[in-house]
């Protein structure tokens, strides 16, 4: 399935609507207790940049499951979007237009 964060894909489409997929995930002590110690040195903290990144996947995932779900074979002007949800826990949110080409 073809996913992009632009509009146009260089040929004609039949839009069908909105899809998302999202996933919230927590904080873990090991990686808080690295992340303090982390920021009085600096630099990366890669516990949680791994976590966001396997967020995003799952997020992305989760919304191409919803296309295929509704017959699409694209997925345009996808986003991604963060928000915490409590202390410690953090939402990723994928969304984008579902759409059908005609191709097989």
């Amino acid at each position: 399935m073809l996913i992009t964060t632009t509009e146009d894909i260089g040929k004609k489409y039949n839009v069908i609507g909105l899809v998302m997929g999202n996933t919230v995930r927590a904080r873990h002590i090991g990686r808080d207790i690295t992340a303090g110690l982390r920021s009085i040195k600096g630099g990366e903290i890669k516990g949680y940049s791994e976590m966001l990144s396997e967020a995003r996947e799952e997020a992305i995932q989760r919304m191409t499951t919803d296309a295929k779900g509704k017959g699409a074979d694209a997925i345009v002007s996808v986003r991604l979007t963060t928000a915490q949800t409590m202390q410690g826990a953090a939402e990723v949110l994928a969304y984008g237009t579902a759409v059908k080409t005609g191709k097989k």
